[in-house]
């Protein structure tokens, strides 16, 4: 099998620190070439694969100002598709705008949806759902009008997520800094229960966090330790006492949920979008509704078994299941 990656260009792929899509594109990447298919990962060339890189993008938008967003994107889209023919299958990881150009060529399609920004993208889906195998990323995340192939839950590679069976005190908050993800929400949780919390990740809303996260950080009670990656994060995300994950929006997925449970850190999270796909209540965490209920669920995480959180993460959420399914689907595709 010959397969076309398409990844996102706002952060390289994989990603330093932050960049979901651009992540899960690369395990996924870096999984099926493991298993001897033939990837093309057509990303920003600064971008790290096993298998065959191809791309036009310097560098990440995210990263490098002097990228122009949307000229770029159109420059890497249709240098993939000008390709469409040296390949047996596309796999699009990069939202909406690759379906334009998938009646244009005769390459079947499949296109992970990581999301909807919002209600108004869902036209452009609608109108190629006849053409593209569509993968939803939790059965949460199904828009009611669009057709699926499959629902294929994100996978992590468990055996870089070191288990840490004891964890410490503090409190977690892990990921971008923006009102949806629930910073603020977290620093009131700790200060209520007087635990001491860790915040990592960037800021996405620079106006949120100096009116409602930084006047809380002291370097004692609240650190802020900014993006992390590698021996850092996955140190981070084991010595907590609990992940805090109080969202006020239906989160499609929760990346930085499933790996804090990979290293026995239960979660505490609000009761929306695919959280309780990832979540089971009362066995690796707590699904909550309100601030209090959090705080009651802090002094519950003592009755949470921090191997059952590594194991539910083992037994549904490793990578090797991620692309079982994928590969799976390709089959059924291609005969």
């Amino acid at each position: 099998m010959r397969l076309a990656m398409l990844a996102p260009i706002s952060w390289r792929t994989p990603p330093r620190h932050y960049g979901p899509w651009e992540l899960v594109t690369s395990l996924l990447t870096e999984a099926l070439v493991a298993r001897g298919v033939d990837v093309t990962l057509f990303a920003t060339l600064d971008s790290i694969t096993a298998g065959k890189l191809a791309g036009v993008v310097p560098a990440p938008y995210s990263e490098d100002p002097s990228i122009d967003p949307k000229v770029w994107e159109a420059l890497h889209v249709a240098h993939l598709f000008e390709h469409a023919s040296e390949f047996d299958l596309i796999h699009n990881q990069a939202d909406f705008i690759p379906l334009v150009f998938s009646r244009l060529v005769k390459t079947p399609m499949v296109t992970t949806i990581h999301g909807f920004s919002s209600e108004q993208i869902v036209p452009a889906f609608k109108m190629y759902e006849d053409r593209i195998a569509y993968v939803a990323i939790s059965d949460a995340d199904r828009h009611a009008d669009l057709r699926y192939a499959a629902t294929i839950h994100h996978g992590v590679p468990i055996d870089d997520f070191p288990f840490d069976p004891i964890g410490s005190e503090d409190l977690l908050f892990f990921g971008r800094i923006h009102p949806h993800k629930g910073a603020s929400e977290s620093v009131e949780v700790a200060r209520q229960c007087g635990r001491h919390l860790v915040i990592a990740g960037i800021v996405q809303d620079e106006p949120y966090f100096r009116e409602r996260v930084e006047p809380a950080i002291d370097g004692d009670k609240v650190v802020y330790l900014g993006p992390v990656g590698g021996e850092v994060r996955t140190q981070t995300l084991g010595a907590a006492r609990a992940l805090l994950h109080l969202i006020s929006f239906d989160e499609p997925f929760g990346l930085s949920v499933i790996e804090a449970m990979a290293c026995g850190t239960p979660v505490i999270a609000f009761n929306r979008g695919s959280m309780r796909e990832l979540i089971d209540d009362g066995v690796t965490g707590f699904l909550v509704d309100t601030v209090e209920e959090a705080v009651a669920a802090v002094a519950r995480i003592g009755e949470i078994d921090r191997a059952a959180c590594r194991a539910a993460v083992a037994a549904r959420f490793t990578v090797e299941a991620m692309a079982d399914r994928y590969m799976a689907l390709y089959r059924t595709l291609l005969r």
